[in-house]
């Protein structure tokens, strides 16, 4: 029917178009997915680019606190852990006081962090704010919003079994109107030993769109896990380091043939 729509309108040249099933870039892990007035963002506003990530432009971080178009009517807000370069508990605050239509799902430890520094005003976003405390090993959660469906469950981050196995890193599955179907998977660590817990979770949903850390294409296991796990129809990698080109050819040899994000405000159809 979409298309239907979508063919009438090129036929007759209505003024009205059908919004876009699209993922919008911002920067290091930070999208946006959209599918026709429903919006939602990932790992969106962060302080540190550690000298090696991108930053959210100052234009772009600013039309998204004052809900400006193309980031106007955002339904949703989703964290996937609470490290420097993917969260700001003050920015995450700020941007509940400014946008009240906005939900936020975080794990348990930036919604600590949110609450250890919130004032008196700001008690009242929390409402609006969903915290997910999962451990390792525990099954997927789903929660309901609307027209979201938000699905979680804690994949260790890189570096585990030595290093920083304390972060909740928290991988999103969300549908959108019961039809976009992405997944977020933060810095996830590429070991299939945590994808293998939980089979039937993984093979229940095909999605539109995985949003995986670029080592997932850089070894065997991150690209089996994307392909047999995660199922994705296609992948987009983030977390570039600057210093990996955006033209394929330029890249080491293994990522030349993975489509990455590497500029602010590109975008890629989920059609």
């Amino acid at each position: 029917m979409k298309h239907l729509i979508q063919t009438i309108t090129l036929v007759f040249g209505f003024a009205t178009s059908v919004a876009a099933q699209q993922a919008h870039y911002l920067a290091n892990e930070g999208v946006m997915v959209t599918d026709g007035e429903t919006k939602v963002l990932f790992d969106p506003l962060y302080p540190n680019n550690y000298g090696q990530y991108l930053l959210v432009p100052d234009a772009m971080r600013s039309a998204i606190f004052a809900g400006e178009p193309p980031y106007d009517g955002i339904d949703a807000v989703f964290i996937s852990h609470f490290h420097g370069d993917h969260f700001s508990a003050e920015d995450s605050l700020a941007l509940l006081q400014a946008q009240p239509g906005v939900s936020l799902y975080a794990p348990q430890q930036a919604v600590l962090g949110m609450r250890s520094i919130a004032t008196n005003e700001q008690e009242s976003v929390f409402d609006r704010v969903h915290s997910v405390s999962l451990q390792y090993k525990d099954a997927p959660i789903t929660l309901q919003m609307d027209e979201l469906l938000v699905e979680a469950v804690r994949i260790p981050h890189s570096g585990w079994p030595t290093g920083r196995v304390d972060v909740e890193n928290i991988v999103w599955r969300v549908t959108l109107n019961n039809d976009t179907t992405v997944v977020h998977m933060g810095d996830a660590d590429p070991n299939d030993e945590h994808f293998a817990l939980d089979p039937e979770y993984w093979d229940r949903v095909s999605p539109d769109m995985a949003f995986p850390p670029y080592w997932f294409f850089v070894s065997d296991s991150g690209q089996g896990i994307l392909e047999n796990r995660v199922g994705a129809r296609r992948n987009v990698g983030v977390h570039v380091p600057v210093q990996i080109p955006g033209s394929p050819m330029a890249r080491p040899i293994e990522l030349r043939s993975a489509d990455l994000f590497t500029r602010p405000g590109e975008t890629r159809n989920l059609e």
